[in-house]
Order: structure tokens, then C-alpha cells, then sequence
């Protein structure tokens, strides 16, 4: 070991590196998706690639595109079907291979989560098995892909399906090793997507989740004893806001930002925090400390907002000043 500290390490031209995106990402998955894990945790990164993709379903419905998803999961082979407007035909093969292709860089896409161009592209990097069909006004294309690189594509006329974008994946175990998806962090994923979109229903093999009362739903199956009072529930075009007290100690929050759940905040749940603490004193007129107003708050907020920046791929904490 001492000899090889004491040998001189080669620094020359050859030992400059270009990885194309593809490779980048299958070099160093978590720099897109998180930890890799084996799906005992509801971060690891097979739950991020489902999210990577219902979050372009959902990008439709909030568009007024749409109002069903259609999710399946079996012997590790994800499908997503959404009834939106489907990838252009042309496009569709970039729209889900290159990196940095996508829809959503001019302003009339600015309150979506799917800004970057990243996602589904690294959910096809990562995987052993991609399909990717779209279908448009009675015409459909498919492409498919092994570890993103495509094997195969196939045009169709005189198509009856319904408009919209389907896409078949199975996770690459040359990156992520064995794994199993466990269905209950798969359900309360999408049970967030019906919180915060209210008038859309979800599909998981089968079982349909919809909210009719949105966070206000969110609060209350959450709840494990009765609150203190009955959840306020606020809402106003981009923002939507329930609050209540429990009778235990420490604080909970959903927070959201677009549709995307940030669990680990950011600065709108730092922003809110605030604003319930000079609220009530403003209103009492009693300097009471911070902490015992937000003692046992239980609390959901979601936020549409202008060209999020989120401190990660993954979107999991806002860092958005304004």
C-alpha cells in the first residue's frame, strides 16, 4: 500500500474524461435520483423513477389535460398510461432519450414540476427494459430502449386508443442491484397526487384514489387522535393552506410545490412557519414564543409556483428566495 501512496499518479490529456449523459447517469445515479436502495424505504430510487414519471401525467392534468392515470406494477415492470395529449409523434424518441429535451423552458409551463428535461430520461438510462407510446389524433408511435440506447420503434395509423402517453419501464439490477416494490409507498405517493389535484383519479392495479377536499384530506387521514379544533382550510389560486393543533409535541408538516412533495421543506414551509407566528401575535397582541405557538401544529401547504428551484434533482427541498 505504501508504494502505491508513493507512485505518481498520470495527469495528461488522456486522463480527461467526456461521459455522454447517458453514461453519466449510470456512473452516478444519485446525483439524479437519490440513493439507489432496494425498496425497503420509500426514498429509495425506484420510487423517485415511478414519481420521475406520473410527475408528466400530472404536468398534463394541471394543464387541463386530462384527468386519469393509470398505474400498474407487476413482477417489477412499471406501466404508467395517462390520457392527456399525448408527446408529439415526432418528438417522442428525444422527449424521452436526450437529455434536456422537453416542453417546459418558456413561461406558458412555468407552475409544473417537470421543468428540467431530466426525469424520464433518467428513468430510461436506468433501465434494463423502456417503451415509450404515444398516441395523437388516431396515430401512434412506440420506441423502445435497453439502458437507454433504442432498440426499435413502430408507427401506427387508424389508432381507436384515446389520446395520451404510455410509458413501460423495469429497473436496470445492473445499477440497482435486486429489489421489490412495496406497494404502500407506491399508494401514498399517488394518494399525494390526488391531494393536491383535486378532480384526479389515480389507478394502482386496479384501485382508484381520488380527493374530494384535497389537503383538507390529506390532514385528516393523518390524523391519529382528534385535533384540538377542526382543520382551517384555505385556499386561493396558487395556494392552498390547512392548519390545525394536536395534543402532542413537535411539528408536522406537508409541504408542497407544484405537485411535488418536498419533504424536507424549504423556504415556502420556512416562509409559513413565520407567517403563523406573526399572525397569531399580530392578532392577540402577546409576544408568545415561536415555539409554543407551532408546539403540535399539524399543517399542509402547497405552493404553485414561477420556475421553482429546488435544491436537487430529486425536488425534495425548495430553495426559491421569492
Amino acid at each position: 500500500m505504501a508504494d502505491l501512496l508513493k507512485t505518481p499518479m498520470t495527469y495528461d490529456e488522456d486522463s480527461i474524461k467526456t461521459l455522454t449523459p447517458r453514461e453519466h447517469v449510470r456512473l452516478r445515479p444519485g446525483m439524479y435520483i437519490g440513493k439507489l436502495g432496494d425498496g425497503t424505504m420509500s426514498d429509495d430510487g425506484i420510487y423517485v423513477l415511478i414519481k420521475e414519471v406520473t410527475d408528466n401525467s400530472i404536468d398534463e392534468f394541471m394543464n387541463g389535460f386530462g384527468s386519469r392515470v393509470e398505474i400498474t406494477i407487476e413482477d417489477n415492470v412499471v406501466s404508467v398510461r395517462d390520457y392527456g395529449r399525448g408527446i408529439p409523434l415526432g418528438a417522442l424518441a428525444a422527449a424521452v432519450s436526450v437529455m434536456n429535451t422537453g416542453s417546459n423552458y418558456e413561461e406558458d409551463g412555468k407552475k409544473t414540476v417537470g421543468l428540467n428535461g431530466v426525469g424520464v430520461k433518467a428513468v430510461n438510462y436506468l433501465s434494463s427494459e423502456f417503451m415509450a407510446r404515444s398516441v395523437r389524433d388516431g396515430k401512434a408511435h412506440s420506441v423502445t430502449f435497453a439502458q437507454g440506447i433504442q432498440t426499435g420503434e413502430e408507427w401506427e395509423d387508424n389508432v381507436k386508443e384515446k389520446d395520451g402517453t404510455f410509458i413501460k419501464f423495469r429497473v436496470d439490477e445492473e445499477v440497482f442491484g435486486k429489489y421489490n416494490y412495496n406497494l404502500e409507498f407506491v399508494e401514498q405517493l399517488l394518494r399525494n397526487y390526488t391531494y393536491l389535484n383535486k378532480g384526479l383519479v389515480i389507478s394502482l392495479n386496479g384501485t382508484q384514489y381520488v380527493s374530494k377536499n384535497g389537503l383538507l384530506d390529506l390532514v385528516n387521514d393523518n390524523l391519529s387522535e382528534e385535533p384540538c379544533y377542526a382543520p382551517i382550510h384555505l385556499s386561493g389560486e396558487d395556494i392552498e393552506v390547512v392548519i390545525t393543533h394536536g395534543h402532542g409535541y413537535g411539528e408536522t408538516y406537508f409541504s408542497f410545490v407544484n405537485g411535488q412533495y418536498t419533504s424536507q421543506g424549504g423556504t415556502h414551509q420556512a416562509a409559513f412557519r413565520e407567517a403563523v407566528v406573526r399572525t397569531l401575535k399580530e392578532f392577540y397582541h402577546k409576544d408568545y414564543d415561536p415555539s409554543d405557538i407551532r408546539s403540535s401544529i399539524i399543517a399542509a401547504i402547497s405552493l404553485k409556483v414561477s420556475k421553482p428551484l429546488f435544491e436537487s434533482q430529486t425536488k425534495i427541498k425548495l430553495g426559491s428566495k421569492d
